[in-house]
């Protein structure tokens, strides 16, 4: 079973693209004594060794990144608002009205958006774009919030964890989860020798794991993330793109990669012969590490298994708990498939 402890601790770190310290600190204290190496590079990526019973013969990475889509502070207007940018991709819908931490004091904030009762007619039932609006953290003047705030400070949602009925409800599960799901394996006895790094600045362009694939040179690699569920109300077919407590999603393509097909099979294979839920993402969306470690040096073998998790990049994500544990299962599956196939 998964330590869905350890996950609530890693969702509520904070850790935007660039800042991701106080994450990788949890990381760190966890697989310590676990890890027969570990380096943290230039970036911050963490990049761990582990021993198993065998030595393979080719290499094999498991990849997660630690940051997670958020704001940064740009200005300090004159009344004590503050200006700011997102770091990642954050639909405006997911922005007005929340609540927010500002900093590493983690300064409590919240998105200002006008009242409804003093909308135009023409600004009712639009979302304000994000450049518009303002963090309120209560300050009355320019020099007031300058005693708290600095400009680039990291701003994360402020929202709870929430695990009930089987269901998660989180910021940051992309992708802590896949942290954890590494943080399962490192700790675990491997039937092999294996990588795992955990990756830095995803969110804003693969940036960490293009440095971490190249210091790795895996032949093979495995990419462990959560990925859209769009099974709502207003979506059919294909554009469901993966269902909630319908398994492990594996991808064949998506935005930044084709995936190794037969990867993609060995996956639905081990699937069906353990009577591990797999399902497919069945819309070209979205795109992950995946796609700078693929073409990494002289390219590398590479597949994502991934959580579905509605509402992603907002507040608030959903997923399974059965999802959560079919990933982790089928990862170890095929990490060890993947190592003897080649060997």
């Amino acid at each position: 079973m998964l330590d869905l402890t350890l996950l609530e601790k890693l969702c509520r770190a904070g850790g935007i693209s660039g800042d991701e310290g106080e994450v990788r600190n949890i990381i760190l204290d966890e697989i310590r004594t676990y890890a027969d190496e570990i380096k943290t590079d230039g970036l911050g990526n963490v990049i761990v060794f582990k021993k198993g019973k065998e030595r393979p013969k080719k290499r094999l990475m498991l990849s997660a990144h630690m940051d997670e889509v958020g704001f940064i502070v740009t200005d300090i207007t004159e009344k004590g608002q503050l200006k700011f940018a997102c770091v990642g991709g954050i639909n405006d819908s997911a922005v007005f009205a929340k609540q927010v931490f500002v900093g590493k004091n983690k300064i409590p904030g919240a998105v200002c958006c006008k009242p409804v009762h003093v909308l135009k007619t023409d600004e009712k039932g639009k979302n304000p774009p994000a450049e518009s609006l303002t963090i309120d953290i209560g300050a009355g003047s320019k020099e007031e919030a300058q005693q708290y705030v600095s400009l680039g400070d990291s701003v994360i949602f402020d929202s709870p964890y929430e695990n009930q009925n089987g269901r998660i409800i989180s910021k940051a599960i992309d992708d802590r989860f896949g942290c954890l799901v590494l943080i399962e394996m490192i700790k675990s006895e491997l039937s092999y020798d294996m990588y795992f790094v955990f990756c830095v600045q995803e969110e804003v362009g693969l940036r960490g794991s293009t440095a971490a694939a190249y210091t790795v040179n895996p032949d093979s690699a495995i990419v462990i993330e959560a990925t859209t569920a769009a099974d709502l109300p207003g979506s059919e077919g294909e554009k469901k793109v993966c269902l909630v407590g319908g398994g492990a999603v594996v991808s064949f393509m998506d935005r930044a990669t084709i995936y190794d097909k037969e990867y993609y099979n060995l996956a639905m294979k081990i699937g069906s012969e353990k009577n591990i839920p797999v399902q497919t993402k069945t819309m070209i969306a979205g795109g992950n590490d995946a796609g700078a470690i693929h073409r990494s040096r002289g390219g590398v073998r590479t597949i994502a298994v991934s959580v579905p998790c509605r509402y992603l990049h907002s507040s608030s994500g959903l997923i399974s708990v059965s999802d959560a544990e079919a990933v982790y299962s089928i990862v170890n599956e095929l990490a060890t498939a993947i190592i003897e196939n080649e060997t």
